[in-house]
C-alpha cells in the first residue's frame, strides 16, 4: 500500500533535520570526503521524496477531481452570510438575466455586447478580491512581489527613485552646502488581459443546490489564471503581457566558461556581490526552478562544506525555507532551466517587482447551442494585470555561459 503523503513528508523532515544537524556539528571545519558523501546522500533521498510527494499530491488531486460531485454542502449557517456571493452563485447557476435590476446593481455593471447569450459582466469587487486572493497560491512571483490594486486599467506610470549613490558632505565653517536634488523616475505599470479559457459545467451541477458552485468555478479560474500570470510576471516580454522580472532585470554574473548546465560556488558569490550592499536589509533572496535546485544541492565551498541548507517543518506555521549561502530561496518553475545563455537564477529584493491587479474581473456565461446540446454551460473569466521591476538595481540575474 502506498505511503501517505504525510508519512512521506515526515521522512523528508527527518532527513532534513539530520542534514542540518550535520551542518551545525561541522561548523567552519573542513569537510571530509565521507561527510560530503553523507550530506549528498541526504540531499539525494530528499530529492527522491520530493518527487514522491509531488506524484502523490497529483494522484490526490486527480481523485478529488473525479469525485468533485461530493463537494462540501452549502449549509444553512453559510447561506445569507454574504449576499453578494449568493447573488454571484445565482448568476452562475441561472444566468444574469434571472437577477432583478437591484440584484444586478449589487454584483456587476452589465457591459455592452452584441450577443445576449454571451454577455460579459463585471464582477463586484468582493468576489473579484476573493478570486485574486486565491490566484496568489499559484506560482512563486506573487509570494515575493509587491502588489497594488486599481479599480480600472488606465495606463499608470509608477514613481521610482534610486538613492544608493547619493552621499552627504563634510562642510567647513561658514561654507554653503551643495545642492543635491532627489532624482525621480517612472516605470510603466500597464495592465494586460489574461483568459481562463472556457470552463464547461454540466447542467446537473448547476441545478444541484448542495454544490458550492462558486468554490468550484473560482478554483478553476484561479488555477488557470494564476499559472498564466506567474509565467508573465517571470518571463513576460512586456508586449501584450507583463514585463517579467527576468526580462526587466540586468545580468549580474555571466557563468564561467563551461557552465552551460551548471553553476559553481565562485559564480554564486559574484552574483551576490553584484547587488549593492545598501539593499541587504534581510530581504535578499534567490529564485530558481526545481531543475536547477538539483544542481544547487550538490555545490560545496572551497572547504568542502555544502552551501545549500535544506528546509524542514517545525509545524505548519514555522516552516523554514531552503537557504543558499545564508539567503532564503524561492522555487519558481517558470524560471528558465539551465542552458547556454539562459538566465536561470535571480537574486535580490523581489519585492521591488510590482504587480498591478485590476479589480474589474469580467465573467462570461455561455448558454448557446454549442454547449446546450452537450448538457453543459460554459464559463470564462478575463483578468487584467500587469507587472514591472520598479528598481532595476535591486535584482540581478545569473546567466549561464554560452559554451
Amino acid at each position: 500500500m502506498p505511503q501517505s503523503i504525510q508519512a512521506l513528508r515526515n521522512q523528508r523532515n527527518d532527513l532534513s533535520k539530520q542534514a542540518n544537524n550535520l551542518l551545525a556539528e561541522k561548523g567552519d571545519q573542513k569537510w571530509s570526503a565521507e561527510e560530503k558523501k553523507q550530506f549528498d546522500s541526504f540531499a539525494d533521498q530528499m530529492e527522491g521524496l520530493d518527487s514522491q510527494i509531488e506524484t502523490t499530491q497529483r494522484l490526490l488531486n486527480l481523485q478529488a477531481e473525479e469525485s468533485f460531485n461530493n463537494l462540501p454542502l452549502v449549509g444553512d449557517a453559510d447561506k445569507g452570510k454574504n449576499e453578494v456571493r449568493n447573488l454571484y452563485a445565482k448568476a452562475l447557476r441561472q444566468g444574469v438575466h434571472t437577477l432583478s435590476a437591484d440584484e444586478q446593481l449589487k454584483i456587476q455593471n452589465t457591459m455592452s455586447t452584441t450577443v445576449g447569450a454571451e454577455g460579459g459582466n463585471t464582477v463586484q469587487g468582493v468576489v473579484a478580491s476573493e478570486l485574486i486572493e486565491t490566484v496568489k497560491d499559484f506560482g512563486g512571483m506573487r509570494r515575493v512581489s509587491s502588489s497594488v490594486s486599481t479599480s480600472d486599467g488606465s495606463p499608470l506610470s509608477y514613481p521610482t527613485s534610486d538613492g544608493t549613490a547619493e552621499t552627504g558632505e563634510w562642510i567647513a565653517e561658514n561654507t554653503t552646502a551643495t545642492d543635491l536634488d532627489i532624482t525621480f523616475g517612472t516605470v510603466a505599470l500597464n495592465v494586460y488581459k489574461a483568459s481562463s479559457k472556457v470552463i464547461t459545467v454540466p447542467f446537473e451541477l448547476l441545478q444541484d443546490s448542495q454544490i458550492d458552485i462558486v468554490a468550484l468555478i473560482n478554483q478553476r479560474f484561479s488555477a488557470r489564471l494564476g499559472r498564466t500570470m506567474n509565467t508573465g510576471f517571470t518571463i513576460g516580454s512586456g508586449s501584450a503581457q507583463p514585463n517579467g522580472c527576468v526580462t526587466a532585470a540586468s545580468v549580474g554574473k555571466v557563468g564561467t566558461t563551461g557552465q552551460t548546465l551548471t553553476v559553481i560556488y565562485d559564480d554564486l558569490v559574484d552574483l551576490i556581490d553584484s547587488i549593492d550592499i545598501a539593499y541587504d536589509d534581510g530581504s535578499l533572496k534567490f529564485m530558481y526552478a526545481q531543475a536547477l535546485r538539483k544542481v544547487i544541492r550538490k555545490i560545496k565551498d572551497t572547504d568542502g562544506r555544502p552551501i545549500w541548507t535544506p528546509s524542514y517543518d517545525a509545524g505548519i506555521a514555522n516552516r523554514s525555507p531552503d537557504q543558499l549561502l545564508g539567503y532564503d530561496t524561492e522555487i519558481n518553475n517558470d524560471m528558465p532551466v539551465p542552458a547556454a545563455n539562459a538566465k536561470s537564477i535571480g537574486f535580490g529584493q523581489f519585492q521591488k517587482y510590482m504587480i498591478r491587479d485590476v479589480m474589474q474581473l469580467t465573467l462570461f456565461r455561455f448558454d448557446d447551442s454549442a454547449y446546450a446540446k452537450k448538457g453543459q454551460v460554459g464559463f470564462m473569466a478575463w483578468m487584467r494585470a500587469g507587472g514591472n521591476l520598479i528598481d532595476t538595481a535591486a535584482l540581478n540575474l545569473y546567466q549561464h555561459s554560452a559554451t
